[in-house]
């Protein structure tokens, strides 16, 4: 059974950084995007930053030029370095992984950022 570990989150104070790794465990393909997400309570999952397998990028405005995303093929491996961050960057951060129609989620790790 393929799963999804989460590590990294934490409390921080605003302006302070931390890096979120998420890597599938039992996965015998490669997945073409892996990304996170995040869901502040009362709001709706959204996209933070994805990764391809070709290397393309996305970012949410909300924290392009703050938060950088890399992958590792090989590994099945997604990070998420943060930066400058905000108190409206508080949620539960999830990992997220998809090839073709299967795609699968992480339990979630929390990030608040104190004002």
């Amino acid at each position: 059974q393929v799963q999804l570990v989460e590590s990294g989150g934490g409390l921080v104070q605003t302006g302070g950084s931390l890096r979120l790794s998420c890597a599938a465990s039992g996965s015998v393909f490669s997945f073409n995007v892996m990304g996170w997400y995040r869901q502040a309570p009362g709001k709706q999952r959204e996209l933070v930053a994805s990764f391809t397998s070709g290397g393309v990028t996305n970012y949410a405005d909300s924290v392009r030029g703050r938060f950088a995303i890399s992958g590792d093929n090989a590994r099945n491996a997604v990070h998420l370095q943060m930066n400058s961050l905000k108190p409206e960057d508080t949620a539960v951060y999830y990992c997220n992984a998809a090839k073709s129609a299967y795609v699968i989620w992480g339990q979630g790790t929390q990030v608040t950022v104190s004002s």
